[in-house]
């Protein structure tokens, strides 16, 4: 049964000014230590949007925005042996997803040149 749908655009070019002005520190704050290692190897601001538009629409899809002891990083964009995306939660996060009976997230992502999109699916 689906619990929630989310989908999300972005500007790439948003999240490149963002790390311009803020550096790092938007980094750590943002992206775990593994999505800035895979993000890195590529030196995409791409890969950087990408996964950001994917934590918003898992917020999306579980209807409730950034809230309540949640953060960013409690949400990880991963890949599997065939480059498939896929989500990792921590936190609070996973336990409300325990809690819900949440079992099954589904993650697409893409991008151009400017854009960057993700469309999550939440399964009970």
């Amino acid at each position: 049964m689906i619990y929630g749908i989310g989908v999300d655009l972005i500007e790439i070019d948003r999240i490149r000014q963002a790390i311009e002005r803020n550096g790092q520190r938007f980094i750590d704050r943002v992206y775990t230590d593994a999505e800035q290692a895979y993000c890195s190897q590529r030196s995409s601001y791409a890969c950087y949007a990408a996964r950001f538009t994917a934590k918003e629409a898992f917020l999306k899809a579980f209807g409730t925005g950034l809230r309540k002891g949640m953060r960013w990083r409690d949400i990880e964009v991963c890949t599997d042996e065939l480059g498939k995306p896929y989500l990792q939660l921590y936190g609070y996060l996973q336990q409300q997803c325990q809690h819900h009976g949440l079992h099954h997230i589904h993650l697409s992502l893409s991008h151009s040149s400017a854009y960057a999109i993700a469309q999550v699916i939440i399964e009970s």
